[in-house]
């Protein structure tokens, strides 16, 4: 691993960003492992997906986490919103959608 100072090129800063882009992709997959994970347990306790109160704690850390590494935390919030709803999305692909279930804005293990 290169840091962005000692990427000579183009090439170099390319590669770098591919390395991280893969690294990336296997720690949403290990997430989705872990929403895979929250849906079954949520359908043995009858939790919809989507718990308003976990989701806003989850936003409220991501936005402290940039800023503690110098982003802009609207930008990081947006992005994990969206990542939010594909993964309430992809829960409700086991318990059937909240629309049917009802947010119950329990902040029992949400995510």
């Amino acid at each position: 691993m290169k840091s962005p100072a000692d990427c000579a090129t183009m090439a170099d800063i390319r590669s770098e960003i591919d390395r991280l882009d893969e690294e990336l992709v296997r720690l949403f997959a290990a997430r989705a492992a872990y929403i895979d994970r929250a849906g079954e347990l949520k359908a043995t306790l009858g939790l919809p997906a989507r718990i308003t109160p976990r989701v806003e704690e989850v936003v409220a850390n991501v936005r402290r986490h940039a800023l503690a590494h110098g982003l802009p935390p609207e930008l990081v919030e947006k992005l994990w919103r969206r990542l939010i709803d594909w993964s309430i999305a992809r829960e409700e692909s086991v318990l059937g959608p909240d629309s049917l279930r009802g947010d119950k804005r329990d902040d029992r293990d949400g995510d």
